[in-house]
Parts: C-alpha cells; sequence; structure tokens
C-alpha cells in the first residue's frame, strides 16, 4: 500500500509521516467488482475495509440502512466488539478498497490515537443505530 494513498483518506489524513509509513505496511488495496458482498452479517469477521472509490450499501436485517463512499470505513465493530458481522456490505460500484486484516487493525488502532479516536466515534454511532450488544 503506498503512503499517498493512505494519506488521501480522511481516517487517515492526521497521521504522521512515520505513522502513515507503518500503517502502509499493515494494509493492502483491492479492487472488487459492483455486486461483490465485501462483509456478511452475522459471520465472524477477518477484515477492516475502508473506501477508496465506489459505494456500497450496508443491508441489516434484509433492509438497505446506509449507502458508504469514498473516506467511510466498516468492519470495525466485529474486529473490535462483537466478533461477528452487525450487517452486510455489497459493492453497489466497483470500487478501490483499503483493507487491513484483523490482527494488523487491533495493531494499527491501539498504535495511533488519531486513527482510534475517529474508529470509536464510529463504533459509538453505529452500536447505538443498531442497538449493538457491547
Amino acid at each position: 500500500m503506498d503512503v499517498a494513498g493512505l494519506k488521501q483518506m480522511p481516517l487517515f489524513a492526521a497521521l504522521s509521516k512515520r505513522d502513515l509509513q507503518a500503517a502502509a505496511h499493515l494494509a493492502d488495496e483491492i479492487h472488487v467488482n459492483e455486486g461483490t458482498r465485501l462483509a456478511e452479517e452475522g459471520q465472524f469477521a477477518h477484515e477492516f475495509f475502508a473506501i477508496k472509490d465506489g459505494t456500497a450499501d450496508v443491508i441489516h436485517d434484509g433492509n438497505v440502512i446506509a449507502q458508504l463512499g469514498p473516506g467511510d470505513f466498516f468492519g470495525e465493530i466485529a474486529l473490535l466488539i462483537t466478533r461477528r458481522r452487525t450487517a452486510s456490505v455489497v459493492a453497489s460500484s466497483p470500487m478501490k478498497l483499503i483493507v487491513i486484516f484483523g490482527p494488523n487493525f487491533k495493531t494499527l488502532n491501539a498504535q495511533m490515537p488519531n486513527v482510534k479516536e475517529k474508529i470509536d466515534a464510529a463504533i459509538e454511532a453505529r452500536c447505538a443505530g443498531l442497538e449493538v450488544a457491547r
């Protein structure tokens, strides 16, 4: 993963050059087609996603509850709180994604307070909206 690509993402924008380099070593970039199921509600989680380009639908209990686009991220609740996905996420267009696998995501979250703060805020808001047991 390149540092310049991470720097453009709101989640990583405030990181120092050193932290950006460390985060880049923990991340991969993937491209997926429209219709790709990125997360499946109820399944165990193995990765965190941040959207560089494209859009995705968030589906909970069979209903689209949100649409995500560039700069948005998902997968943090299952990796840090519930262990299982609280919603499904399906690409609604071709997408470029930053992917960080579980152990690397936990390292990033523990070592980078700027990222942790944004992730914690998202978890709080999303858990309240979904009534997720913590």
